[in-house]
């Protein structure tokens, strides 16, 4: 039995339609994870300079063995963290960070964590918020100061962010890293001819100081 010739065309336009929906995702291209000075983590679609380090992801978010690679998010998710990347920052006995902390880690949210413990970390973290207390959350250009859930959780999800989590099993977020670098004195370095801490070898004795007083 033969087919109409409209239901034929019409089977042709569908199937056209559905190739140029998939055509793009066909040629998606690759995403860089990228680690700046700071240690700051973000996600770009554009190569990186060849003096800031940054690794490549798989455009589909996927080996060709069909299981998500080490690091890697899915390509929905890459889009929105290279868009607002999330930056958490924290402080030594502060529950409310804790909770801040758990709330990201239990929606599968990838965040960046900085730490603020030092005089230098505490002097930078007031030069970025005008403030002084802890948590504070960074999604994009926005700072939400102190730990609210539903004011976080509105947020996030004005960004794009996914209710639930959708982070392969392989995926870590990166450590918590200070958030003013260290900045130790170096070591003085002692001359070669003088071992430290031995004493001065005593002045040579003469006719007229046989002793050999220093004065």
């Amino acid at each position: 039995m033969k087919r109409p010739v409209s239901q034929t065309l019409s089977s042709l336009f569908v199937a056209a339609v559905l190739l140029a929906l998939v055509a793009p995702s066909l040629h998606a291209q690759a995403i860089y994870r990228i680690v700046g000075p700071d240690g700051q983590v973000s996600f770009s679609d554009q190569p990186p300079p060849a003096s800031v380090k940054a690794t490549t992801l798989p455009a589909n978010g996927r080996s060709d063995s069909g299981a998500s690679e080490a690091g890697g998010l899915p390509i929905a998710l890459r889009q929105i963290v290279s868009r607002f990347p999330v930056t958490l920052y924290t402080g030594d006995n502060c529950n409310p960070c804790g909770s801040g902390r758990s709330l990201l880690t239990s929606r599968g949210i990838p965040f960046t964590e900085r730490t603020v413990t030092t005089q230098q970390d505490v002097e930078a973290f007031q030069k970025l918020s005008a403030q002084a207390s802890l948590p504070m959350l960074t999604i994009g250009g926005q700072q939400l100061k102190g730990f609210l859930s539903s004011e976080w959780t509105q947020y996030l999800d004005a960004a794009g962010y996914p209710q639930t989590s959708q982070l392969p099993s392989s995926y870590r977020n990166p450590s918590p890293a200070p958030l003013a670098p260290s900045s130790k004195p170096a070591p003085a370095s002692a001359t070669q001819d003088t071992p430290i801490g031995a004493p001065p070898p005593p002045p040579p004795s003469t006719a007229d100081n046989p002793a050999g007083i220093r004065f």
